[in-house]
C-alpha cells in the first residue's frame, strides 16, 4: 500500500495513476496445500464471509475497471478482492 500511494503521488503529474489489487485467499497452485488440508481449510472459510475460496476470475472485474477510463480520478487506492476477509 505505501509503495501504490508514494508512486501515485509521484507519477500523478505526468497523468499516470498508480493503484493496486490486493486479493484475499484465492483457489490457486500456491494454496493448494491449505485447501487439501481439511482443517486448516475450514478455519480459513469460517473467516471469509462469502463463504468460498476466491477465483483468479474473481480480479477480472476490478481489473476491467482499474483498466478503464471509469477509475480515471482514482489513484493510490489498494482494493481488496477477498470475499469480505478485511471487513470483519
Amino acid at each position: 500500500m505505501g509503495l501504490t500511494r508514494l508512486l501515485a503521488c509521484e507519477w500523478a503529474p505526468h497523468q499516470i495513476n498508480v493503484n493496486a489489487i490486493a486479493p484475499g485467499y484465492m483457489a490457486t497452485d500456491n494454496t493448494a496445500p491449505l485447501r487439501a488440508d481439511p482443517k486448516r481449510s475450514q478455519e480459513i472459510l469460517a473467516r471469509i464471509p462469502a463463504g468460498r475460496w476466491g477465483t483468479p476470475d474473481d480480479l477480472k472485474g476490478i481489473a476491467v475497471f482499474l483498466a478503464s477510463d471509469a477509475s480515471c480520478y482514482l489513484n493510490g487506492f489498494t482494493i481488496a478482492v477477498d470475499g469480505g476477509w478485511l471487513a470483519r
